[in-house]
């Protein structure tokens, strides 16, 4: 017995000796659990209506004021693009430069999360959401995790950011939301990049988004048939939409959400053609 209180007593000088208190070793080793599992949540029907940058119809894109209105809204899910700062940290912005959607300048990944923080992301869209700030991947997860939304996030120009794809999927990890894979899809334009982030974390759900530059003579059945092997999407400009693409696409065992719908008329027209939900900067369309 005593010789087990001396080995206690001499590991815990160890541990002081280099900066490492033994309370607090054994307290950080007790805490270091995952995060209790998100909620069951109920997505208000079968078909998914995904806001565009939050309700960005409705609030400045890419805000915490445009992730809640989608969330007041009953929104299937919101969505939003995710890139990297210069000092590392990932943050939620569309354009690679902060000048359209902010009162700065610069590109993001040329600028600090410090920097980013100070601007205003809400003024240009209207007065009352003077103040909003830039999320931050990490803030936005947290506090959505919960909420009765799903949550998109577009990799956006990974080919900018390398290992993008790795710590994205390490943040999903350590706030537990690959625990309900339904939960996340994470997608983007870049298929090379949604494959990689696929074999990282094969259980969360993931899209190729198809833009009408790249593919205006239609997608090719060879690229479904690859893109197949890792997406669970195909989200194409709905310019591209025909109900022979939605036959082919579910003939492959993946679901098709077009975008960007901004009336009812384009809505009314998407549907018809048996798409499995929208993607739109207002998601009173999608109901």
């Amino acid at each position: 017995m005593f010789g087990l209180a001396k080995k206690v007593t001499v590991f815990a000088l160890m541990m002081t000796l280099v900066g490492i208190p033994f309370n607090a070793w054994s307290m950080e080793k007790a805490s270091a659990k995952s995060p209790p599992p998100p909620k069951k949540i109920n997505y208000h029907g079968a078909f998914i209506n995904v806001a565009h940058r939050g309700a960005s119809g409705h609030a400045p894109e890419n805000t915490i004021a445009a992730f809640d209105k989608a969330v007041a809204m009953h929104a299937t899910s919101f969505e939003f693009d995710v890139q990297r700062t210069k000092d590392g940290h990932l943050v939620i912005m569309h354009d690679t430069t902060v000048d359209r959607t902010t009162n700065g300048k610069g590109a993001v990944k040329d600028l600090t999360l410090k920097q980013i923080r100070k601007l205003d992301a809400g003024s240009w869209f209207g007065k009352s959401f003077a103040g909003e700030k830039v999320p931050t991947l990490r803030e936005t997860l947290k506090r959505y995790r919960t909420k009765p939304i799903r949550i998109v996030i577009e990799l956006k120009k990974p080919e900018l950011y390398p290992g993008i794809e790795k710590q994205v999927a390490h943040m999903l990890t350590k706030t537990g939301l690959t625990v309900i894979p339904s939960k996340v899809t994470v997608q983007s334009f870049n298929a090379s990049s949604i494959k990689k982030y696929h074999h990282l974390q094969p259980r969360v759900k993931t899209g190729v988004i198809v833009s009408l530059t790249e593919y205006s003579k239609g997608v090719p059945e060879q690229k479904l048939t690859e893109w197949k092997a890792f997406a669970n999407y195909i989200n194409p400009n709905y310019k591209l939409v025909n109900k022979s693409l939605v036959k082919k696409i579910h003939d492959r065992k993946m679901k098709i959400l077009p975008y960007t719908i901004l009336d009812k008329k384009t809505a009314t027209a998407v549907r018809d053609m048996g798409v499995d939900g929208m993607i739109t900067n207002y998601p009173e369309l999608g109901k």
